[in-house]
């Protein structure tokens, strides 16, 4: 029997993932982080990002925007501050944000330090919904081959 890893995703508006997995990867604010069974234990801070995790050897893909990690006994729980299923994004809409964004920082000069903080941080989470969208179809399309 393969060792397996239990994960849980959790946002402020209730769990968003449950699964039991075969590996997890997170975007850990000093890069990119694999956890496979038996890992040690840790706890860091997360970034805005890709999570993957592999369950019956197929990936799976969720766009977080940043939170916690906690890897203890072969469970790895994330606390995220938002956490989206790569089939549930919402590309159109994430395209505007994106566009919206983009638009406000081309406009820093009429705006303060805050709202130009406010929109990097827009246009990073947007670009990385985008981004897990198309890494799911690109999985599932070479699935197919």
């Amino acid at each position: 029997m393969a060792l397996n890893i239990n994960l849980e995703i959790v946002t402020p508006f209730g769990p968003a993932l449950k699964e039991t997995v075969e590996m997890v990867s997170a975007p850990a604010t000093e890069g990119s982080l694999g956890i496979l069974p038996n890992h040690l234990p840790l706890m860091t801070t997360l970034d805005i990002g890709v999570v993957k995790y592999i369950k019956e050897g197929e990936e799976h893909f969720m766009a977080i925007s940043g939170g916690f990690l906690e890897v203890r006994e072969n469970k790895v729980v994330i606390l995220a501050n938002a956490a989206e299923k790569a089939e549930e994004i919402d590309v159109p809409r994430a395209a505007d944000a994106k566009d919206r964004a983009e638009r406000r920082l081309k406009h820093q000069l009429d705006t303060t330090d805050l709202d130009c903080n406010q929109a990097r941080l827009s246009l990073k989470r947007a670009k990385n919904r985008i981004k897990v969208a198309e890494m799911a179809k690109f999985a599932k399309d070479q699935n197919r081959l």
